[in-house]
């Protein structure tokens, strides 16, 4: 991977395997689902590019969220 630093809302570095929080509703694009305020996200994996990192929650797998909107938990 790439140097690239992707940090959270509060500033705060992100890094393979963590865990972290919604800190805003988020409806997906392509679904009906709309991802809670407060959902706890496991095992979060940086993609390289600033500002992202990719996820799976229970319904949706190979998720890429900004991480604008996510907080370490």
């Amino acid at each position: 991977m790439s140097d690239v630093i992707v940090k959270d809302s509060n500033g705060t570095a992100l890094a393979d395997g963590d865990s972290v929080t919604l800190t805003k509703d988020l409806k997906v694009k392509g679904t009906s689902e709309t991802l809670k305020r407060g959902t706890l996200i496991k095992n979060v994996r940086l993609t390289g590019r600033t500002g992202e990192v990719e996820c799976n929650t229970r319904k949706i797998k190979g998720l890429v969220l900004k991480s604008e909107f996510l907080k370490r938990a």
